[in-house]
C-alpha cells in the first residue's frame, strides 16, 4: 500500500495573529463610538443657538481707559459689570482696559490688545432694550470713541444697528441706541434719544 504523503502546513506566525485580534478589537472600538455619538450634531450645520442678539461694545486696541456697557430691557433690568447676569440678558466679561488684559507667560509679558464687551440677549422678550457706554475710569485723560453693533442672530445673522459714540471725559454716560423687539422676534423702532442709565452711588 503506498504510503500517502501529507503536505505540510506552513506555520502561523504568533505575530500577525496578534496584529489581526488588535485590528478586530479597534474596528469594535470605532463602532461602539460611533453609536454612542448624538446623531443630531452630525447633521450639518445644526448648531444650537446660544443668543437671540448680540451687542457688541468696543473701544481702541491698546486703549488704557475703562468703559462699561449698561443694558436695559422692556421689564427695567439692568446688565453692567456689577449685574452680570438680568433677566435675559448676560454680560460676558468685564473688560477694563489694559486692567486686565494681560497675563505672564514663561516670565513673558502677553498683552490682549482687544478691549471689548459683549452682551447676550437669550430670549425674546418684546419692548425696548436700551444699550449705553460709561467712561468708567481713565488713565490717560483722552476722550474713547466707543463704537457699538447690535446683531439679531435668529434665524440668520442681521446688523440691527452699528454707530459710535464719543465719551469725553471719565464719568461721561451716552446711549448708543434703543431699539424694539416685536413679540415675533423682528426689531422695529431704532434710534439714539438718550436715556440715562448709570446708577450714581
Amino acid at each position: 500500500m503506498p504510503s500517502r504523503r501529507h503536505a505540510r502546513e506552513p506555520e502561523v506566525d504568533p505575530f500577525y495573529d496578534m496584529l489581526f485580534n488588535m485590528l478586530i478589537a479597534f474596528v469594535f472600538c470605532f463602532i461602539v463610538a460611533l453609536l454612542a455619538m448624538n446623531p443630531k450634531a452630525l447633521k450639518t450645520g445644526d448648531i444650537p443657538a446660544k443668543a437671540e442678539f448680540i451687542i457688541t461694545v468696543t473701544w481702541p486696541d491698546m486703549n488704557p481707559n475703562d468703559i462699561d456697557t449698561w443694558v436695559q430691557d422692556p421689564g427695567g433690568n439692568l446688565v453692567w459689570f456689577r449685574a452680570r447676569e438680568a433677566g435675559l440678558m448676560h454680560l460676558d466679561r468685564d473688560d477694563r482696559g489694559l486692567s486686565n488684559d494681560s497675563i505672564v507667560v514663561n516670565g513673558h509679558h502677553v498683552v490682549n490688545p482687544l478691549n471689548q464687551e459683549v452682551v447676550t440677549l437669550r430670549g425674546i422678550a418684546a419692548g425696548e432694550y436700551t444699550v449705553n457706554a460709561h467712561y468708567y475710569d481713565a488713565k490717560d485723560g483722552q476722550p474713547v470713541e466707543v463704537s457699538v453693533s447690535i446683531v439679531k442672530v435668529n434665524p440668520r445673522a442681521e446688523v440691527v444697528y452699528y454707530g459710535q459714540v464719543t465719551l469725553a471725559r471719565k464719568g461721561d454716560e451716552a446711549t448708543a441706541a434703543r431699539f424694539t423687539v416685536l413679540p415675533d422676534g423682528s426689531v422695529g423702532q431704532v434710534s439714539t434719544l438718550p436715556k440715562t442709565l448709570v446708577q450714581r452711588q
